[in-house]
């Protein structure tokens, strides 16, 4: 069919609907709802669908679309369910599972007679990250039960009533309900504030004499303080005293119109440093162990563990975005990895994004963006060369969870990359006006071939995790929930390291490297690449400046 897909932003629900319903066969179109009632109408004259899809909706569709066309449109909780913040409340009550529901359009948002509906579990999870899993799951599966009832001409979607579900209206959760009051919450009180925020709008707060917004939460298993104290830092990240524990805020926001030249997200610490004087003392840098003991459940973003003959080098960094900072310690850990006896090692292996490549926070704040958009990509090149001249093991790429730009040329350095089947990956660099480096030139056409390699970059779409195993960008397809990605990733990596063939390819990875290095050597690639890169960033008229701070500053292009 013609399906149009109207979004208030093409984030990871809409490019998981694009992607899936593409590889159904149907044509799909996009048009950005927050671009205006006018720019919908057009779309909708100009491509003539059959059916409209709206997978996420800040704003009413034009009546005079709905009534003209079926409108399905995605809300992110069980039939009855009504409101702005399904998921926030859903966080906050603590429920064990929640649903999503696909509804018809029609004059009252959320009223609309249901589609099709599914259940999730909601585990202990930030907003951000239960969205892209469990609820992106939720939805893909409803929208793809719907479509196919619609197609089928036959289903009668039935009417929303208290007689069919429970018909619940809850309001817009304000902030006055989010607020943390540090002398009375405890520790879990504190996180659940913190996840159901998460990764908007954030809690707003008061630290230094700055008010700002506090991004993501993780417990703290040993540090103590006064509560409400600002404890110590680790990895870019603030440790904060409850009244019986502590947590852990990787990302602080300033408040629009607090004076901060730079309100948007960004490493706590970093932020925490604006505000203070030069001859004021800074918290104290705690880190954690590489190897956390069993004993231990404090947070760090970069953890390695061995089983046997297997590294597991894990890591998670808000918004899959890696800093220069963030590179560089993941190829210091990196490079420790390469020193323990094991055969396998496998790199991510976390729920949610695996990596979107550069941060784009870190560098719309700097004083120097050019100069830290270059240190950047200079930063995560080191790191796919490193993980690209890796030839005594066998490493293995696992992307719980999307992947793209920088992030999924790193995957793409692995020797075998394994993908959750709810990720989406965008292989591409052009939508954020770079040519791109990581050694893309290299790695995606050994894998896909160089017609398939420029299609990719050119049309710059998202990409399934079905469509990636079938032009083989990826190797293996693991199809479980989010929440069992990391156990089931075990589970390959121990069958891997038993494969009577291991040793093999292991022994003939020297010889390739060789080859590949007579062909062409992997300095051509990252100088040529570099190059394309270096005049972008310190050409103040290059798109890529506009379209940077567009993306960090949530405007639109």
């Amino acid at each position: 069919m013609e399906i149009l897909l109207v979004a208030s932003a093409f984030n990871s629900l809409s490019q998981r609907v694009y992607a899936d319903l593409s590889d159904q066969g149907h044509r799909v179109g996009v048009v950005l709802a927050d671009r205006g009632a006018d720019a919908v109408r057009d779309a909708v004259r100009a491509a003539r669908p059959e059916l409209i899809v709206a997978p996420l909706l800040r704003t009413a569709l034009p009546e005079e679309v709905w009534r003209e066309h079926t409108c399905l449109v995605v809300h992110p909780g069980p039939p009855g369910d009504r409101g702005p913040s399904s998921l926030d409340w859903a966080i906050t009550d603590e429920v064990s599972h929640w649903g999503v529901s696909v509804l018809q359009a029609e004059a009252s948002m959320g009223c609309g007679a249901v589609w099709a509906a599914h259940t999730f579990p909601v585990p202990a999870v930030g907003k951000s990250d239960l969205y892209r899993g469990e609820v992106c799951d939720a939805a893909a599966a409803a929208v793809q039960e719907a479509v196919r009832r619609f197609a089928e001409g036959t289903f009668k979607p039935q009417a929303q009533t208290d007689a069919t579900a429970r018909v619940v209206w809850r309001d817009a959760f304000r902030q006055e309900q989010r607020r943390i009051d540090w002398e009375k919450d405890t520790t879990r009180t504190v996180l659940r504030k913190l996840r159901a925020a998460d990764s908007q709008p954030g809690v707003l707060d008061e630290l230094l004499g700055r008010e700002l917004f506090l991004h993501g939460g993780h417990p703290e298993d040993r540090l103590r303080g006064y509560p409400g104290e600002l404890i110590a830092t680790r990895a870019g990240a603030v440790c904060r005293a409850t009244v019986d524990g502590a947590v852990w805020i990787p990302e602080l926001r300033p408040r629009v119109g607090s004076g901060d030249p730079a309100p948007f997200r960004r490493p706590a610490a970093s932020v925490l440093d604006s505000f203070q004087r030069p001859a004021e003392p800074r918290l104290p840098e705690i880190a954690a162990p590489l190897e956390l003991p069993a004993d231990r459940s404090t947070w760090t973003d970069i953890r390695y563990r061995q089983e046997g003959g297997i590294g597991f080098l894990r890591f998670s960094f808000p918004g899959g975005a890696m800093s220069t900072e963030h590179c560089r310690r993941l190829l210091a850990a990196y490079r420790y990895a390469l020193t323990r006896p094991t055969r396998v090692l496998v790199l991510g292996g976390a729920r949610d994004f695996f990596s979107n490549g550069m941060h784009l926070n870190v560098i719309e704040a700097a004083a120097d963006r050019a100069g830290e958009s270059w240190a950047n990509v200079n930063a995560l090149d080191d790191l796919v060369e490193a993980v690209l001249r890796t030839t005594d093991r066998l490493v293995v790429a696992a992307l719980g969870g999307n992947a793209s730009a920088g992030g999924a040329m790193l995957a793409l350095a692995a020797d075998e990359v394994w993908c959750r089947a709810g990720a989406v990956l965008n292989p591409h660099h052009r939508r954020m006006g770079l040519y791109g480096s990581e050694f893309w030139t290299y790695t995606l056409p050994r894998r896909v071939g160089t017609e398939t390699a420029h299609r990719l970059t050119t049309e710059a779409v998202p990409v399934s995790a079905a469509t990636a195993a079938r032009i083989g960008l990826v190797d293996r397809v693991v199809t479980v929930p989010p929440h069992e990605f990391t156990a089931e990733v075990g589970h390959l990596a121990a069958a891997l390291a038993a494969d009577p063939d291991l040793g093999r390819r292991i022994d003939a990875k020297p010889a390739a490297r060789h080859t590949d290095e007579k062909r062409r050597p992997l300095a051509e690639y990252r100088r040529d690449e570099l190059a394309r890169m270096r005049a972008i960033f310190f050409d103040p008229r290059a798109p890529y400046h506009a379209l940077r701070s567009a993306f960090v500053r949530k405007q639109p292009v």
